[in-house]
């Protein structure tokens, strides 16, 4: 499962990552530190998401 996790995990996190950073642009943070904050929080919330799919698919 953890291979299948590290596998997913490349995909969610730049979806996720993405996601965080249109939102800040939406929103008008358009400078470097509210957009890094936006993308770590994209890359943390990828990993128990990660988890989370790779469970659904091998249970």
């Amino acid at each position: 499962m953890t291979r299948l996790m590290l596998i997913l995990f490349s995909m969610i996190s730049t979806t996720l990552m993405g996601v965080g950073m249109i939102a800040a642009l939406t929103m008008g943070y358009d400078t470097l530190n509210p957009l890094l904050v936006a993308i770590a929080i994209g890359f943390v919330v990828s990993i128990p998401a990660s988890w989370f799919v790779a469970k659904q698919i091998t249970g």
